[in-house]
C-alpha cells in the first residue's frame, strides 16, 4: 500500500537522476527497498514524503557511486556559453524538461538535480558524490551549457516546422 501511495512521488525523483525510465525504476525499487527495512528509524513526528524523498536522492546518489563514478571528468569542448532564448521556455512540457535532464552525463546530472532541485550547497554535493568542490560547481556550469543547448536546438527545430 506504502508502494502504490507514494510510487509516483518517487518515481518524479529518481526520474531527474536517471537516464532512462528502467534505471528510474530501480533506483525507487532500491529506494524503497531502504524505507521498508528502515520503517523504525522514521520519527512520526517528520514529514513522511520528506523522508521518503531523502531516501529516494540518497538511493540515486548510491546508483551513481555504483555505476557511474568515474564519469565526473568534465569535457573541456562544451565550455563555450550558450544563451538561452526567451522563447525557449514557452511551450516546455514536464516531459521534455525531465528529457533533457537524462541527456546529460551522469556526472553533470547528479550535480545539476542536487543543486538547483535539491538545493544542497557544492561542498555538500561533493561530499556525496566524492569529488572535489570546484569538480562540483564545473559539472553544474556544463550542465547548465548542456541544457541551453538542447533547449535551444528543440527551438530551433519547433521553429522550422512552424515556419
Amino acid at each position: 500500500m506504502l508502494y502504490k501511495q507514494f510510487y509516483g512521488f518517487a518515481m518524479g525523483i529518481c526520474l531527474r537522476y536517471a537516464r532512462s525510465r528502467d534505471e528510474a525504476i530501480d533506483i525507487v525499487n532500491d529506494g524503497f527497498y531502504k524505507i521498508l527495512t528502515n520503517l523504525d528509524k522514521y520519527s512520526p513526528g517528520l514529514s513522511f514524503k520528506g523522508w521518503l524523498r531523502t531516501i529516494m536522492v540518497n538511493a540515486s546518489i548510491d546508483h551513481y557511486r555504483r555505476n557511474e563514478k568515474h564519469y565526473h571528468q568534465v569535457d573541456i569542448s562544451y565550455i563555450k556559453g550558450e544563451r538561452l532564448l526567451p522563447e525557449v521556455f514557452s511551450d516546455l512540457s514536464v516531459e521534455v524538461i525531465i528529457n533533457a535532464i537524462q541527456e546529460l552525463p551522469p556526472s553533470y546530472r547528479s550535480v545539476f538535480n542536487l543543486y538547483v532541485i535539491e538545493g544542497y550547497k557544492h561542498s555538500e554535493i561533493a561530499q556525496k558524490l566524492n569529488i572535489s568542490e570546484g569538480t562540483s560547481k564545473s559539472n553544474l556550469n556544463m550542465a547548465r551549457i548542456k541544457l541551453k543547448k538542447f533547449l535551444n536546438m528543440l527551438s530551433d527545430e519547433k521553429s522550422e516546422q512552424n515556419g
